[in-house]
């Protein structure tokens, strides 16, 4: 499988992943000239070379009107060009560049809408960006959509990020970091303040990582093809760059750690809170096994699947949400498939299918979420549409398609029968009502 691994010990800006990803790429110099072709009003891009603490990369430059934006302004600090998400949209719906990479563009800047929507509390429509809004970002974020349409990995895995710590003066006065929005856009994902004092992880940083990531966690065992490095303008005491690591995984075993204890004293809702916040805190997997303990009480046995470096904080998580006094830890190898998602077009709309494959074999179901979103008056086709999504892999899908319709129409018309039946029925005992009162 080609993985795309990004660290991101300095957090991550938009420019920094460019330049990163454009490493990557065996003809550089033909993609920014694509880039500078695209005719976004007043931008001009470059790949310069770049050193931090000794360590050779690459800094994607944008010029508007040719002069670069200041590092200091880069940071929200922008009152000289505002936007609006229209705005943004006719920008981009005018880029000769694919339908896809467009609508990748469009979905990262409605994460920051989003989250400036709610920070500011006020619809999406009248955010005004201001970092975000500028042709530089623009430039930023269209360049790391082609670049993922280039590079076409098949999952992308991101390390937690670096946030930084201290403050940031942004455009309404001066904020803790991370600032507000990117914090809105950071949640769930896996952060840390690190020892570096100012803002590391930018709006457009977080909004690309957490539109792009397939999974957080540490580098997985890989045969690395490329590396990429992408600098910062910023000089720190350590080298303020981001890196990205290009190369395959295959099948192929990894560490877990399983963690147990028994509980005799907590209420089944109880220990189902407990399970959501293990969940919720990184656990690959946890469940529960009824087991008799000491004098023949009824327990529970809760186990927690995680990886081996989350053990520490799993075990503070039981500690927390239990009532247990002690844990029990066993490493163990655990066999994996790999796993993707596809989306397939069906007269119902599209579906996501999850896809698992490796040692020879491979899997595929339609996502639980798909189910879920059908009203509940839906229910008695809920069956026909499972067997339309069993089958979508089938090579005469199309000919088995127009049976399950023709069986939901069926099904359609039987309830529609159901339906007359039940109000003729109501009719009758409304009669007989009315002729016991008489």
């Amino acid at each position: 499988m080609k993985t795309l691994y990004i660290e991101c010990a300095m957090g991550a800006a938009g420019d920094m992943l460019a330049a990163a990803l454009l490493e990557l790429l065996p003809d550089r110099a033909a993609f920014l000239e694509k880039m500078n072709g695209l005719g976004i009003p007043g931008v001009t891009v470059s790949g310069e070379k770049g050193v931090k603490c000794g360590v050779s990369g690459t800094h994607f430059s944008v010029r508007v009107a040719g002069v670069e934006e200041d590092e200091n302004l880069h940071s929200h600090h922008h009152d000289h060009v505002h936007g609006s998400m229209e705005g943004i949209e006719k920008i981009v719906n005018r880029l000769p560049i694919p339908s896809m990479v467009k609508l990748d563009v469009l979905a990262v800047y409605n994460l920051i809408a989003e989250a400036e929507s709610r920070v500011h509390g006020v619809p999406v429509q009248q955010i005004h960006f201001h970092e975000v809004g500028t042709m530089d970002a623009v430039a930023d974020i269209t360049a790391v959509c082609l670049l993922m349409r280039e590079l076409r990995p098949d999952q992308v895995i991101v390390s937690p990020v670096s946030v930084g710590s201290g403050t940031v003066r942004c455009a309404h006065g001066i904020l803790p970091v991370p600032a507000p929005a990117t914090a809105l856009l950071l949640e769930g994902m896996p952060i840390q303040a690190g020892n570096v004092q100012g803002e590391l992880c930018t709006p457009t940083g977080a909004a690309l990582l957490k539109y792009f990531a397939d999974d957080f966690g540490s580098l997985p065992v890989m045969r690395v093809q490329k590396t990429g490095y992408g600098m910062g303008k910023k000089d720190f005491p350590q080298a303020n760059c981001l890196r990205v690591m290009l190369g395959e995984t295959s099948d192929q075993t990894d560490a877990i750690a399983e963690l147990k204890c028994n509980i005799d004293d907590m209420t089944g809702e109880e220990i189902g809170f407990a399970m959501e916040q293990l969940l919720s805190g990184g656990a690959l997997d946890v469940f529960t096994t009824p087991i008799g303990m000491k004098k023949n009480r009824p327990g529970v046995l809760l186990s927690v699947l995680c990886r081996a470096g989350d053990r520490e904080k799993m075990a503070r998580l039981i500690f927390r949400h239990t009532t247990t006094l002690g844990i029990r830890e066993s490493l163990q190898n655990r066999y994996t498939l790999e796993r993707r998602t596809q989306t397939v077009s069906t007269p119902y709309g599209a579906v996501r299918q999850k896809i698992s494959s490796g040692y020879g074999v491979q899997r595929q179901k339609a996502a639980p979420a798909v189910a879920r979103a059908l009203p509940a008056q839906q229910h008695a086709l809920l069956r026909v549409k499972h067997r339309l999504f069993r089958v979508v892999r089938a090579a005469d899908g199309a000919a088995v398609e127009q049976r399950l319709v023709a069986r939901e129409r069926k099904q359609l018309e039987f309830k529609r029968r159901l339906d007359d039946a039940l109000r003729f029925l109501q009719r009758v005992e409304r009669i007989e009502r009315v002729e016991q009162q008489r």
